[in-house]
């Protein structure tokens, strides 16, 4: 049967099968993300039965970048990482340094080049925020000295990896993969003044952040919150919601249309600029439905692009994956944390925490293979391995609170509702 709603079938279909695969992994008290993966794995090309659109499901997963990194921007607390910059700025370059370079080494091992080993060691050096702020919120130590060192973790590796995607596509070209072409009249310029290409390209993405950054901590921070306190007093709430979202996709679409921006660094600063108003809160929660439902669908979209013959075609290379991600990153947590004179047990719980890899680890996968820079089967590991660590995840934790001193951890009366934590959290 020939669909003729490709749009309607593919989200249904996403939806659907997430739903039934989030309630599984619920059921087996695992991270829901496991679930939403395996339901794309399911309606993928490399399983038999029926086959998503592909690029729909690409385009709805950017969608769910968007929103996610929306969400992201939302939580960004400056305040918050001043407290503990010092332990999370260093912890999470070193984690992310060592991630890498065994990433690297794995990829030569395997035959790639360097870029393609940089790229593939960076997806396993940073952790999901999905799966994090929930262990968090979960064990009720967001507002403690082990939240606070661990959002603070989390908010430097997202910046990094902000940074990260910014500059790769105008260096595709020379990392190997599919030069983005050199256009507008400063990149012009730059060639005839005799740059080289790429120095143009990266000259020329350098002004157009730099513009589009000037502009929204300059003129952003003023007229975003003041739109929403001009809403907010309308008194409608559905205008409100409406209002949030039309400036998170607003202004991504309007970075990459105007100042040739990723659609994620635009709207990890709409967030970053809403959260300086009083009304952030609330934009949080009314936009949390939508954003829930598009990460889902991203996370489901990442999922089909996993070809299962990895399992039992690079049986070997998976094992180094996950010895990556749940091994060396722990070590290198650990003891980076033990060096700034944190408690044994701190020191575990973080590093335990830290051991699992997830939406920006996709995101830059996807974007490495899309340019040509990375070959699929460094996509597949990374899927896999998210997968594995993941499922494993919950293991290492468990095993970090037996070996904790009960006094050493927090007391603290669990809300009243279940289902207060049960949708994952940006």
């Amino acid at each position: 049967m020939t669909h003729a709603t490709p749009l309607i079938t593919t989200i249904v279909a996403g939806l659907c099968l997430a739903f039934a695969f989030g309630m599984l992994a619920h059921r087996l008290r695992l991270p829901l993300i496991a679930g939403y993966l395996m339901a794309g794995v399911l309606i993928s090309p490399f399983t038999p039965g029926y086959d998503a659109d592909q690029n729909m499901a690409s385009q709805l997963g950017e969608l769910g970048v968007i929103l996610l990194m929306f969400g992201v921007g939302l939580h960004f607390s400056l305040r918050d990482l001043m407290a503990v910059k010092g332990i999370a700025t260093m912890g999470a370059l070193a984690q992310i340094a060592v991630a890498s370079l065994a990433g690297m080494g794995l990829g030569w091992v395997m035959g790639w080049g360097i870029w393609a080993g940089l790229i593939f060691g960076l997806s396993l050096s940073v952790a999901s925020t999905v799966v994090l702020l929930r262990v968090l919120n979960e064990r009720h130590i967001l507002k403690t000295d082990t939240g606070r060192i661990a959002v603070g973790w989390l908010v430097v590796q997202d910046m990094v990896m902000v940074i990260v995607l910014v500059l790769i596509p105008p260096l595709a070209g020379l990392m190997g993969g599919t030069a983005v072409p050199v256009e507008g009249s400063a990149a012009t310029e730059a060639v005839r003044l005799g740059l080289a290409p790429v120095w143009a390209m990266l000259a020329t993405t350098g002004i157009k952040i730099t513009a589009f950054v000037a502009l929204m901590l300059v003129v952003g921070s003023r007229v975003i919150p003041w739109l929403l306190h001009v809403v907010a007093h309308t008194g409608n709430r559905e205008l409100f919601r409406l209002s949030v979202l039309a400036i998170a996709l607003g202004v991504a679409y309007g970075s990459s249309s105007f100042f040739g921006v990723s659609f994620a660094l635009g709207a990890f600063f709409a967030g970053m600029v809403m959260a300086g108003s009083t009304l952030a809160t609330q934009a949080m929660k009314d936009t949390l439905p939508l954003r829930d439902a598009f990460a889902v669908l991203f996370f489901v979209s990442v999922g089909m692009q996993f070809n299962p013959a990895a399992l039992w075609t690079e049986p070997l290379a998976l094992i180094a994956t996950a010895l990556i991600i749940l091994g060396v990153k722990t070590a290198a947590a650990w003891a980076v944390l033990r060096a700034f004179g944190q408690p044994q047990g701190t020191a575990r719980d973080i590093a335990a925490m830290l051991a699992q890899i997830g939406e920006f680890s996709f995101i830059l996968i996807v974007m490495g293979t899309d340019l040509n820079i990375v070959p699929a089967e460094a996509r597949d590991l990374v899927v896999a391995g998210a997968l594995l660590s993941i499922l494993i995840n919950p293991l290492l934790l468990h095993l970090a609170a037996r070996l904790t001193p009960a006094p050493a951890r927090p007391v603290v009366v669990p809300p009243a509702s279940p289902l207060s934590e049960s949708a994952p959290r940006v």
